[in-house]
């Protein structure tokens, strides 16, 4: 993060402690990492270093961030960073400023490690929000140290934006429910430890359930990889009688859209925070760019085109930062739904990213489409965040519906 932003009112002293000792740490170990080798071992990888540092606790609630047996087989509590994190169990939920800087701060680092982080985050999300206590003993300890893999599972072929069109069903049988189905566009398939899955109770309409599924449960299958221009985890999963226990159901059967759309809820606007790292990014190879291109025997950024198109970008980045950590700091700050702050954060930091990506190519001219060089990977890497966890076009249905609503109440 910009200093001049950790200077903004959103932010406690810990904020900003967090975010330079996270990006001293991601520029450190992290540089080389861009997926385009074998993508699940980077990805096991880089969860496994988040862990170990001691990053991946503030994806859980305090009272369940792991100790060190989990992930070096010794007692005693996990590493934090000296002052990087309020006291110790002083959050009992979690903090969305902190998960946004993380993802700021590591989306302008690694796009691959950004993915790592928020999966630990959005895979347990629902258990930390809404999982009994049992649940949240189990599961969430191994996420904070890195040990396992977390993954939410609740695209379907016809159902993206639109979750009520899932056709996947869990039904009761005994101590036990029977999932029939599939989901796809699956982060982390065929890595994760656990899923947790989304379903039609039933036959009923209008009653869903969230569940874990394990890979070693009976009926599961991973059927396919998926393969996108900015390679992560991500594939099919199949549902063929799969028996789960009963004890693995997150919040109450029945009122499983309410566990998706709260969970959403809240990391809606670390999307946006992510494509603000990367734009910063792009913004940092533009500057750098056109401060030694010479051209018609002057620099790059002497002409007035280039400062007027470094401008827009630079308050395109301002504008971003500040709905994702208003949307961000009303959330911590006890607002029970930020449900248009947190579209409104991220569709317009996605968009806006989108295009300082497209202005960095731009000026830096034939270099900028060049494979490999960091702004061709920017520009593959920011195209997604328009799409998943709902597209800009259903931010802005959402954005609408609320102002609607708020000018006829």
């Amino acid at each position: 993060m910009d200093a001049d932003t950790l200077n903004w009112p959103f932010f406690e002293t810990w904020h900003r402690a967090f975010a330079g000792q996270l990006q001293s740490w991601a520029e450190r170990e992290l540089a080389g990492f861009h997926g385009e080798g074998d993508v699940d071992h980077e990805c096991r990888r880089i969860v496994r270093m988040l862990g170990e540092a001691g990053w991946l606790r503030h994806v859980v609630p305090a009272a369940y961030r792991g100790t060190q047996q989990d992930a070096h087989g010794t007692s005693g509590k996990i590493a934090q960073p000296d002052a990087s994190g309020p006291p110790a169990d002083s959050l009992r939920s979690l903090d969305v400023r902190s998960l946004c800087i993380a993802r700021e701060t590591l989306a302008r680092v690694s796009a691959i490690a950004d993915f790592a982080f928020a999966m630990q985050g959005l895979g347990s999300g629902p258990i930390s929000l809404f999982g009994s206590n049992d649940l949240k003993a189990r599961y969430l300890p191994a996420v904070a140290t890195g040990t396992a893999i977390a993954a939410f599972a609740i695209s379907e072929s016809d159902a993206g934006s639109d979750v009520t069109a899932m056709r996947t069903t869990a039904r009761r049988d005994g101590d036990h429910y029977v999932i029939d189905g599939e989901k796809t566009w699956i982060s982390n398939a065929g890595i994760a430890d656990h899923y947790v899955v989304f379903c039609r109770l039933g036959d009923a309409e209008r009653e869903y359930i969230a569940i874990v599924v394990e890979p070693g449960d009976a009926g599961f299958a991973v059927t396919e990889r998926i393969t996108t221009i900015a390679p992560h985890p991500l594939g099919t999963l199949r549902f063929t009688g799969c028996r789960v226990p009963a004890g693995r159901v997150v919040g109450e059967p029945g009122r499983g859209l309410r566990v998706a759309l709260g969970t959403l809820d809240v990391f809606r606007s670390t999307v946006g925070a992510a494509a603000l790292g990367l734009a910063r990014r792009a913004l940092d190879e533009a500057l750098a760019h056109a401060a030694t291109r010479k051209l018609f025997g002057k620099s790059l950024d002497e002409f007035q085109l280039t400062q007027a198109r470094i401008a827009q970008m630079a308050t395109e980045i301002d504008a971003s930062a500040l709905l994702v950590y208003r949307a961000a700091w009303t959330r911590d700050n006890g607002a029970a739904r930020v449900t248009k702050e947190a579209a409104m954060a991220k569709m317009y930091a996605t968009e806006a990213a989108q295009r300082v990506i497209d202005s960095a190519v731009q000026l830096l001219g034939g270099r900028g489409v060049v494979a490999g060089h960091p702004v061709e990977r920017l520009y593959r890497d920011v195209r997604a965040l328009r799409i998943y966890e709902g597209t800009s076009e259903v931010q802005s249905l959402v954005i609408a519906g609320q102002v609607i609503g708020a000018h006829a109440s």
